[in-house]
C-alpha cells in the first residue's frame, strides 16, 4: 500500500489525461493512476493491479459515466490490438488531446512562455491511411493465423480486416493464410525459434497504386512459391513487387538483409506531392504520405528559404525533406547513421534530377561537428531526430553555426520540449509549434517547430 492505495482494491476514478501510450491517467487522492481503456471524461471503477511509488496501473471493471467523447469504435478488435490506441475516442477530440499534450510539453517541461502551439492538422479521412503493414504470422488451433500483437504482448490478433492499412492489406492476408494451410507451410514461434514464415509486409504506393509483398521468412526454401506468386498476380493484378527476406535470427527484429526477388522488380515508386521516391523492402518511408506533405510543407514554410541559404537537414533519413528543401534553397546537406538510408537518399535525389544536395553518412553528432570544422555554415538548420531527441554535441554546434532559423521535426513531445529549453537558453527563440496528426487513432503526434535567432 502506498498513499492509501492498495493493491487489488476497487476504486472510483475520474480520467483526466491519456499517458504516451494512449492509456487513461486519473488520480485517487491525488495519486496518479493508469487505466487502459480510459477516456478524458470517464468516470470508472478500477481494480488496482500494480502499485509504484509514484503510481499505479489499474484494470477498468466498470464504465460508471463515460465521457462525451467516448465513441463506439468500428473495429472489432480495437479494444484488444496493440495498432491502434484510441479509436474508442472520438477523432476531433484526439486531435484536441494531442494539442493539449504538445502544450503541457512545452509548459512542463521546456518551460517556455508564450509560444503559439496551432491545433493539431488533422485527417479529413483518418482511417486507411498506412501505406506499410507488417502482419505476424503464427498457428492457433492448427489453423493459420495473420494480424497484429496484442497490446503490451506479443501474441497474435488474427484480423480479417484492418481500419488503419489500405483496404488491399485484407486481401492479401486472406490470400496468403488459405496458401499457408493449404500447403501446411509451418509458421514461426518466437519462443522456439522453429517455423518458416515469420511476418508478411506490405508496402503500397499511394499515388502509383503499385504493391509490394514480402514474405519474411527463417529459411530459404519455401514452398510451393510459384503457386502463391501466380496467386498473388493473378488476384491482385497492381502488384509490381514480390520479395522473400531471409531473417534466421532469434530476435524481434523483423527483417534481415538478405532480400530475393520472387517476382517483378526490387523496388515500388511513390510521390509525396512532385518529388519521386523508390521504396525498396528494407528502405524507410513515412507511412502516411498525405500527412507526411502536410508536414513537410510546413517544414519548408518555417525554413522560408529565397533561394540563396546553405541548409543542413540533420537526421535526413532516404532524404524526403532534404529533396523537399533543396527545390528552394542554394545547397542542401543531409546527414544520416543509417548508411542504406544514404544509398537510397542519393538515389532519390537522382531520380528527381536535384544537384544541389550532399549526404553524409555517420552519427549527426560526430558529422555535424566535422562539417562546421571545414567552415561549412548553415543559414537555416532542419532537424528530425528520432524520439530521443538531438544529441547535445549536436545541439551545441547548431548553436556555434549561428544559423538564422531552426526547423525541428519531431515525434516525441517530451524530448522535443528538453531540447527547445536548450535551445531558449542559447539564443534561440521558440516562435510556434504545428501538431501534424500522423497517425491518426493512436497516442503519436508529429510537430513541426519554426525557432529563430534572438
Amino acid at each position: 500500500m502506498i498513499n492509501g492505495v492498495k493493491k487489488d482494491e476497487v476504486y472510483l476514478v475520474k480520467i483526466d489525461d491519456l499517458g504516451h501510450n494512449g492509456e487513461g491517467i486519473g488520480k485517487i487522492e491525488g495519486f496518479t493512476v493508469f487505466a487502459d481503456g480510459g477516456v478524458p471524461g470517464d468516470i470508472v471503477k478500477v481494480k488496482i493491479t500494480i502499485v509504484k511509488k509514484n503510481y499505479a496501473i489499474g484494470k477498468i471493471i466498470k464504465l460508471e459515466k463515460p465521457s462525451p467523447d467516448r465513441i463506439k469504435p468500428i473495429c472489432e478488435v480495437a479494444n484488444i490490438c496493440g495498432g491502434c490506441q484510441t479509436q474508442h475516442i472520438d477523432y476531433q477530440a484526439q486531435l484536441r488531446l494531442k494539442t493539449n499534450k504538445v502544450k503541457a510539453n512545452i509548459e512542463r517541461i521546456g518551460k517556455l512562455e508564450n509560444v503559439i502551439v496551432h491545433e493539431t492538422l488533422g485527417m479529413k479521412n483518418p482511417y486507411h491511411y498506412r501505406n506499410k503493414a507488417q502482419f505476424p504470422v503464427g498457428t492457433e488451433n492448427n489453423e493459420a493465423i495473420i494480424g497484429f500483437y496484442k497490446r503490451k504482448t506479443h501474441d497474435i490478433v488474427d484480423i480479417k480486416r484492418c481500419y488503419i492499412q489500405k483496404m488491399i492489406n485484407d486481401k492479401i492476408i486472406k490470400i496468403v493464410k488459405a496458401y499457408i494451410s493449404q500447403y501446411k507451410i509451418s509458421t514461426y514461434d518466437e519462443k522456439t525459434g522453429k517455423g518458416l514464415i515469420r511476418h508478411i509486409l506490405t508496402k503500397i504506393g499511394f499515388a502509383t497504386g503499385e504493391i509490394m509483398v514480402v514474405f519474411i521468412t527463417n529459411g530459404r526454401n519455401l514452398p510451393h512459391k510459384d503457386e502463391i506468386i501466380r496467386l498473388l498476380k493473378t488476384e491482385i493484378p497492381e502488384i509490381k513487387s514480390i520479395i522473400q527476406n531471409i531473417n534466421k535470427q532469434k530476435t524481434n527484429r523483423i527483417l534481415g538483409q538478405e532480400c530475393i526477388i520472387l517476382y517483378g522488380e526490387d523496388k515500388i515508386v511513390d510521390y509525396i506531392g512532385d518529388l519521386k521516391f523508390h521504396i525498396s523492402p528494407l528502405s524507410f518511408f513515412q507511412v502516411n504520405p498525405i500527412q507526411t506533405k502536410v508536414l513537410y510543407e510546413k517544414a519548408l514554410e518555417y525554413a522560408d528559404l529565397n533561394g540563396d541559404e546553405t541548409v543542413f537537414d540533420i537526421y535526413c533519413g532516404i532524404g524526403t525533406i532534404s529533396l523537399f528543401l533543396a527545390q528552394k534553397a542554394k545547397q542542401v546537406y543531409g546527414i544520416e547513421l543509417v548508411g542504406a538510408a544514404i544509398e537510397d537518399a542519393k538515389e532519390n535525389a537522382r531520380i528527381n534530377g536535384i544537384e544541389n544536395v550532399d549526404f553524409y553518412t555517420g552519427a549527426a553528432e560526430e558529422v555535424v561537428p566535422k562539417l562546421y570544422e571545414k567552415g561549412i555554415r548553415a543559414d537555416v538548420v532542419v532537424v528530425d531526430p528520432p524520439r530521443k531527441g538531438c544529441d547535445e554535441k549536436v545541439l551545441n554546434t547548431i548553436v556555434k553555426m549561428n544559423p538564422k532559423r531552426v526547423v525541428y521535426v519531431s515525434c516525441n513531445p517530451s524530448t522535443l520540449a528538453r531540447d527547445l529549453k536548450y535551445l531558449d537558453d542559447k539564443g534561440y527563440k521558440t516562435v510556434e509549434v504545428q501538431p501534424v496528426d500522423m497517425f491518426p487513432h493512436t497516442a503519436h503526434v508529429e510537430c513541426c517547430v519554426s525557432l529563430k535567432r534572438k
